[in-house]
């Protein structure tokens, strides 16, 4: 796409097609854009320009009659040359006390995070959990709940707090449950889960104790139910909402890609490379079912390391510069959590 194609008229109308369809979910005419935009050019002039605009793809009639509406081209165009819309005074100070004030449970931290992304856009917020893989297990914690099930606790270095129920295969007593936890995290604390993983795949004799052997056969358990990194979608609902989403068949295929969340995930680790707020429009996006959407994504850090992205799912006609400043501020206001507990850990 090269900015010199387009004539200083032709990017005034263009910016009114697409702020004034942003808004109505309508096809844009000349008479609108005359009216609202630019009252100093005629309809006719209007016209004209459209016309071009379209024969360069920046444009496109759905019906005869209609008038237009935006490409994926068009919205290129228009992001790759926006300034960003600041956060208002009290969308700021929300996301400080709901985000950037989140107790150390990072579970929770990464919920919050996807709410408050999704109720302050309208659209769907989501957030990829960081990696396991080359993350160090800091303790595992074991709580009863009843019957041969009980509550695994586990910590990561990076204050990553997670929990799943397990099944124990025999009822434990809790001063049991304890020692088994002990064990655990002696035995794996300090390790990434891809060292675990390796012992756990090569573990050597069985341990003589029972507990010992209970503790290798639990911790199988647990760290097979932390392999895949989690997803947390925020609002999914939202972006159905939208009239672009009305058609059965392109809602079905969305609402099959956040169900399995695969091509989610993919996507969104796709993006968790390099620093700054990107954004993938419509046929940009590699799976087809997402064609319809836009993605804006920004990654979040630990101390000077990329841990995963968080982002907002919306419709192609998207507010992209409220959405961008919204994934920029909160990916900042993630960073600075993690990094806080990045200082703290020293005298922990």
């Amino acid at each position: 796409m090269v900015e010199a194609e387009l004539g200083e008229r032709s990017r005034q109308v263009l910016e009114a097609v697409i702020v004034d369809y942003t808004l109505t979910a309508e096809p844009v005419g000349s008479r609108a854009v005359s009216r609202k935009y630019h009252p100093d050019l005629s309809p006719a002039t209007i016209r004209n320009a459209m016309a071009d605009l379209e024969e360069l793809g920046y444009l496109s009639q759905p019906h005869p009659s209609a008038g237009r509406v935006p490409t994926d081209k068009a919205y290129r165009f228009y992001v790759d040359r926006m300034k960003a819309q600041p956060l208002s005074r009290t969308e700021a100070t929300r996301l400080n006390r709901q985000v950037g004030g989140a107790r150390s449970e990072l579970d929770e931290l990464m919920e919050h995070a996807s709410l408050q992304l999704s109720s302050l856009s309208r659209y769907t917020g989501v957030v990829l959990a960081p990696p396991l893989s080359h993350t160090r297990l800091e303790r595992v914690d074991l709580l009863p709940v009843g019957g041969e099930r009980a509550l695994a606790v586990v910590v990561t270095e990076t204050g990553w707090v997670t929990s799943r129920t397990i099944t124990l295969g025999e009822p434990l007593r809790q001063l049991e449950l304890r020692e088994i936890a002990r064990l655990i995290t002696e035995g794996f604390g300090g390790l990434t889960f891809q060292e675990i993983q390796g012992r756990l795949d090569d573990p050597g004799p069985p341990p003589e104790e029972r507990l010992g052997r209970l503790a290798l056969t639990l911790a199988e358990k647990v760290f097979a139910l932390l392999r895949d990194r989690n997803l947390y979608i925020g609002g999914a609902i939202n972006i159905l909402d939208q009239p672009e989403f009305a058609d059965l068949d392109t809602m079905r295929m969305l609402l099959k890609a956040f169900e399995e969340k695969r091509r989610l995930i993919e996507l969104f680790s796709s993006r968790a490379e390099a620093e700054g707020v990107r954004v993938v429009i419509g046929s940009e996006n590699p799976y087809e079912e997402m064609h319809e959407t836009s993605v804006v994504t920004a990654v979040y850090k630990y101390g000077n390391h990329i841990l995963g992205s968080l982002g907002v799912v919306g419709p192609r006609r998207m507010r992209y510069a409220k959405v961008v400043a919204l994934v920029d501020y909160t990916a900042k206001l993630v960073s600075r959590r993690l990094d806080r507990l990045a200082r703290a850990e020293p005298s922990a």
